[in-house]
Order: C-alpha cells, then structure tokens, then sequence
C-alpha cells in the first residue's frame, strides 16, 4: 500500500513526533495504565499508522465488497441493499404463549423468528418425563409434538418468515417437525428459510448440552445436511456457533479459531460421506458472540471471512463464490451483562450491536437489558428491538460498506487476529488430528484442549476484574447502595400441568400402531448407518413425540458422560 520511501518518512516522522510531542506529554501528564488491553487480553497499541499495516496486499487480503476473500463484507451493497435480519430469540412456556410474543414481534418490525427452547426439549425429553419436572417451559419454549409446533407458528406465513432454532442435541427432531408442518400446510420445502443449530460439536466444548456421544452426534449433524441440501435449498441447516464457547469464558481469538475448526471439521465429514463441496456449503452458516471491545469484534468478523474464503478454496476445492462466503448470525454478550444497574446492559448492548453492524453481520440478536435477572420482559424485548432499529435508520453505519476498512488500528487487529486464530487451526489439524480437522477435534474435546483453554482464559478475566484491571461498571467500579429491580417476566407454574395435559391428549387420539411402525423403521434406519432423516420426518408424522425418538438414539448408541 505504500511503498518504501513513503514508510520511511512515516517511521521518521513518528519518531519525531515521539521525541517532540508524546515524550513531553508522558512527562507531564502519563497515561491511565500500564497497559492497555481488549476484553480478550489482546495488547492495543497506543496508535497505529501505515507502519502497522505495510505487508497488507489490499487485492488479496483485501479486495472489495461481494468479492474474495471477503474481508469487506459478502455482499457488494451490503446494508445500502438489505438491512440485517433483526432476529430476536424468544421462547417460554407453551407454544401458545411464545406464539404470541412471535407476533408482537412481528408487529414492532422484528424481521425473522429465532425460537428458545426450554431444557427437556433441548434434551431430547418428554414434558412428562421424570427429569422434565420443574424445568417445562421456563427457559425457553417446550416442544414435544408436531401438534406442539402448529400451535407454535399459528398464523405465521412459513412460506415468507425465516426462522431459526436453537437446539442441538435433538435438533433433528425438530428440524422434522417443521418439514412436516410445512408439509401439512402445503408450503413446499424448496421455499423454507431458516436456521438450524444443530451444532454439537460446540455441545461438548462449551455448552454441555448432549445426549449420544461426539462421534454418533456428527453422524447425526451430516445427515441433516446431506437431507437439506436436497430437500431445504434455502434452509440453512447447521450454524456453526462461536457464541456459547465465548460465553464459557474463551478469548476472541480462540472463539474465532475454535468455531472455524468444528465447521471445517463438518466440511471434512461431509465430504467422507461422498457429498460435492459446492452442493452443501452454501447453507453453512455461523454465529458469533459480540463483546464490549468494538474493533476487537470488528476485526474478528472480518478476519473469520477472510480464513474461511481462503480454507473452503485452499483446502476443500471450494469453487463457486457462494461456497467461500461464511455467513454469520451475532448476538450481543449475555455473560457481558449486570444484575446491578441492568438498566446499564442498554449501552453494552449497543455497543455491541453496533460491533456486529460495523462486521458486516447477516443478522442479529440483541439482549434484553433485564436478562442478567430473567427471561426478558415485554419491555425489555421492544427496548432491545429498538436498538437494531435506530442503529439501521438513525446511524448512519448501515449506509457504508465496511465503515472501518482501511483504519490502520482496524487492518492490523484484523491481521493479528488471523494469525492468532490460524495457529490455533493448523495445531488442531496437524496436532490434534495428524492432517484432518474432524479427527483433530474429535481428539480435542476427548483430550479435553477446548475445554481447559476455555477454563483457562476464563479464570484469567475473572482474575483482572478482581482485580480492577478489567472495570466492569455497577460491579466493581460507579456501584450503588440501592438498586431497585425492574419487573421482570414470570413463568406460572401451571405451565409443566397443561403441557403435559396437552401431550396426554395427543397420545390418546393417536394411531399407536402408526407410532409403533413409525419408531421401528427409524431403528432400521439407524441399525443400516443410513440417513435417519426420513425416518424422523415419517415419526413425528406419526405424531411420535419428541422423547420417543431419542430414545431411539439413547438405544442405540448410550447416553454420553464426559471423562477427562
């Protein structure tokens, strides 16, 4: 970008400048710290100029909007053609109830659905289940029925609405029961639009989350790739998600590289399974946290596209633009956010919104204020809604392409970012997994890497904030005595009795032989390691519930528990 006499002058004049101008003001007044640092630990410097940014090639590592390596966005317009899609999760206790905060989401301008689930539906378990007792619908929406999912998407176009769910472990099951309610409403399934987790290799890394182990688990995260890839073009039917291990306590940099290994590792299973590059890796899709450090989590989106595009043509053959452009969903911090002065949580959400807009984010979630306390309340939902809305119309950062491109501070965390995160890469490919990715992280999260990194760079952070290296407002500086708590959402306890009522009346009215016939062709399916998708469509059609048929899976292969 410049060429060597010009970086002469530069470091000439940056060195005068120290002695005349910076020396003299050190003197006389120093700086705030010692060191300055992200939230991550990632040293920032005192002030950056083309210097920092010399060995940048702008084609290559560069280029521009819409083109590789994607460092500037994957779209050519970006914001100035689509806004993001606002997506904020919701979900709790029936699907009645959740259905109703969808559509005043809808109202209020909300662009796409993502839908929470609470824990026995995360875990594949019935409502009635013993484990299920205290926990149906109090974090999240319960699902146990195709029944349950009419009722969930009452009066909702799913030929026009894109919805997302986030579920894992049973998200096969799920991902089923909106094929066959689609089918039911005579919505082909070439026109659905969507997200679907169904992430587990981040289950066993951070999030904890799972029923059968690693290997069975990637079995069943291929067959619903390969079933979408023919059946749901438009259907994104993995999301590859760096959120939960930031949220464990990992740095930006680990969640960058840790997320890019498992999606790399999916491409690699995929392709042992016989499937074209080019067929399925348009609908991968990722999630990525976003924190208080803003041109930290600039840099890391930019950075992630910029692997990925270089990876999927480098390593996998990738060959159309479509299989190079890594897609990703933000949302904003949970573990960021106070239960003192939660009205603060406005502004870290903001901030962290705006990080996500300034990356080049595809959609976004944006935290309600009193979540630190509960699920959040109606209020808190149109507050959080709002934010994406006059950050879109009132800003301005939605009207450039890659606002911060070209920032010498910028390009460089961006570059420094990158090598971080692909040293991580290359030790888990060659390391780990002597030249392949999947077997690198099947061995990681065996060996527990992921896990002690991620304990390990969470005790330090919590270590600096004790210390006061790290200011967290309202809990270890500008506290208060009193802080009155806003109101927040109840869940009634009478939730757990009419979900299980409700689930009493579907398997009274069923055709039990159907069920029975149903979750016998589905063990077929899993006894000939064929793909299990049609089965569980045929199941759940059967009004098989959801507990049923992960059972089917807990026969076959056991019940996973972790040993280090």
């Amino acid at each position: 970008m410049y060429d060597d006499e010009e970086l002469r002058a530069i470091r000439e004049a940056r060195a005068d400048w120290e002695d005349d101008t910076l020396d003299p003001a050190m003197d006389a007044y120093g700086e705030r710290r010692d060191r300055f640092a992200t939230v991550s630990n990632l040293d920032v410097d005192r002030l950056y100029t083309p210097l920092d940014v010399a060995d940048i090639d702008y084609e290559s590592d560069l280029g521009f909007p819409g083109e590789a390596p994607y460092t500037r966005g994957v779209y050519p317009t970006m914001y100035r053609g689509r806004q993001w899609t606002m997506r904020q999760f919701a979900g709790f206790g029936t699907a009645d109830e959740t259905n109703e905060r969808f559509h005043y989401l809808v109202d209020e301008g909300q662009t796409g659905l993502s839908t929470a689930f609470d824990m026995p539906t995360l875990m594949g378990l019935d409502s009635d289940a013993a484990l299920a007792d205290g926990e149906v619908g109090k974090e999240g929406v319960a699902v146990d029925t195709l029944d349950d999912m009419d009722r969930l998407f009452d009066g909702i176009d799913l030929a026009e609405v894109s919805t997302s769910f986030t579920i894992n472990p049973s998200a096969p099951v799920v991902y089923a029961m909106y094929l066959a309610l689609a089918d039911r409403r005579g919505v082909p399934r070439e026109q659905l639009r969507g997200t679907l987790q169904n992430d587990m290799f981040k289950e066993f890394i951070a999030q904890k989350e799972w029923v059968v182990g690693p290997e069975p688990s990637l079995k069943l995260v291929t067959d619903v790739i390969e079933f979408a890839s023919e059946e749901t073009p438009k259907f994104n039917p993995v999301s590859v998600s760096g959120y939960h291990i930031r949220e464990a306590g990992a740095t930006a940099v680990e969640e960058l590289a840790f997320t890019l290994a498992d999606g790399f590792a999916y491409v690699e299973d995929c392709l042992d399974r016989g499937l074209e590059v080019d067929d399925f890796a348009p609908q991968l899709s990722f999630f990525f946290n976003a924190h208080n450090a803003i041109f930290e989590e600039v840099a890391k989106y930019r950075a992630a596209r910029r692997i990925y595009a270089r990876v999927m043509a480098d390593w996998y053959g990738a060959e159309t633009e479509a299989s190079k452009r890594l897609k990703f969903h933000t949302q904003t911090a949970g573990q960021s956010l106070t239960a003192q002065q939660p009205l603060n949580n406005v502004v870290r959400v903001t901030i962290q919104a705006l990080a996500g807009v300034l990356g080049g984010t595809q959609s976004l979630h944006t935290n309600s204020f009193d979540e630190a306390l509960a699920l959040p309340s109606e209020e808190a939902v149109r507050v959080a809604l709002r934010t994406q809305q006059i950050i879109a119309e009132e800003s301005g950062a939605a009207d450039i392409v890659d606002p911060l491109g070209g920032s010498f501070a910028v390009e460089a965390l961006t570059d420094e970012i990158e090598s971080q995160a692909m040293a991580y890469i290359d030790h888990i490919r060659e390391e780990l997994g002597d030249g392949s990715m999947r077997d690198g992280v099947l061995a990681g999260i065996e060996r527990g890497y992921f896990q002690r990194a991620i304990q390990d760079s969470a005790y330090e952070y919590q270590q600096r904030v004790e210390r006061e290296e790290e200011v967290v407002v309202g809990v270890n500086a500008y506290t208060v005595t009193e802080d009155p708590e806003p109101d927040v959402l109840t869940v009634d306890e009478d939730v757990q009795e009419r979900q299980r009522e409700r689930l009493a009346a579907v398997r009274a009215e069923r055709d039990e032989g159907a069920v029975g016939a149903a979750l016998d062709e589905l063990r077929a399916s899993v006894d000939a390691d064929g793909n299990v998708m049609p089965a569980i469509v045929a199941a759940v059609k059967a009004e098989a519930t959801m507990g049923e048929i992960m059972d089917v899976f807990r026969e076959a292969y056991g019940e996973y528990r972790e040993t280090r």
